[in-house]
């Protein structure tokens, strides 16, 4: 399969203090994936195989639970076409 990008933002309901905590271990498990990545101020962006990418969502809303969130409102883009697309490909010209 090709390349696709998944953006994922997560959104869990914990009180405000442990917010930061609990995205944290999402982005923790998304390193510990192996796959490219890239965190930005609302969302992090992913690089691999799609079934890949949507099983990483997955984990994540569980991730989210199993740190205290009552609940969890995600945000995901997905960006495939069937001879795959790269970050790079979309923003190199944006980076020096």
């Amino acid at each position: 399969m090709a390349l696709a990008n998944v953006s994922l933002q997560v959104l869990p309901v914990v009180d405000e203090k442990d917010l930061y905590g609990v995205v944290d271990k999402v982005i923790e498990y998304i390193q510990s994936c192996g796959v490219k990545y890239e965190v930005g101020p609302m969302e992090t962006t992913m690089e691999g195989e799609l079934d890949e990418l949507l099983e990483i969502v997955k984990k994540a809303q569980e991730i989210c639970v199993n740190n205290g969130a009552k609940r969890v409102a995600s945000v995901v883009k997905i960006d495939y076409k069937p001879e795959g697309i790269t970050m790079d490909e979309k923003v190199y010209k944006y980076r020096k």
